[in-house]
């Protein structure tokens, strides 16, 4: 049978991750030396702080249009999705980058379910949104790791 689990444990669970992942790309920034890969993490960790801060509105009934109600049973199991494991101050940057892309997919995977199990409306957009935008820092990751693990030579 599948495991059931209920919009507020949902949300606390998302917005604990949204916390994780703030806290991660900040180490992160602090681990790698390249430029380009430090002004990333630290952006990344600033919007994952609004995306828990949009996620607490949610659960504080701060936004109405197509909310479901704290004790709604979600049926599926998403939040198991965004485990990670854990992040070694050793670690080469094409392996952070991939860390970083794996978390960015989950999330996007996380907020697409979520969105699915809304009716039309404010919030549906709102989770539909967050997983654009988890889709697109997963696509500056992977850039960025295209440039790492891939370089271009002299001879082209």
């Amino acid at each position: 049978m599948a495991n059931k689990t209920t919009l507020k444990a949902v949300l606390d669970k998302a917005i604990q991750k949204e916390i994780e992942a703030q806290e991660l790309y900040l180490r992160l920034s602090k681990i790698v030396i390249e430029e380009s890969a430090i002004s990333m993490f630290l952006e990344l960790s600033k919007v994952e702080k609004k995306h828990e801060s949009l996620l607490r509105d949610y659960a504080r009934g701060k936004l109405q249009e197509g909310a479901l109600k704290s004790d709604h049973v979600l049926d599926y199991k998403i939040a198991e999705k965004l485990d990670q494991p854990p992040v070694k101050t050793d670690m080469q940057l094409k392996d952070v980058l991939l860390l970083a892309a794996n978390r960015e997919k989950a999330s996007h995977e996380f907020y697409v379910s979520l969105a699915v199990a809304h009716p039309a409306g404010e919030i549906k957009k709102l989770l539909e949104e967050l997983a654009s935008q988890e889709l697109e820092h997963k696509h500056r990751v992977e850039d960025l790791y295209t440039q790492v693990a891939f370089p271009q030579t002299a001879g082209g």
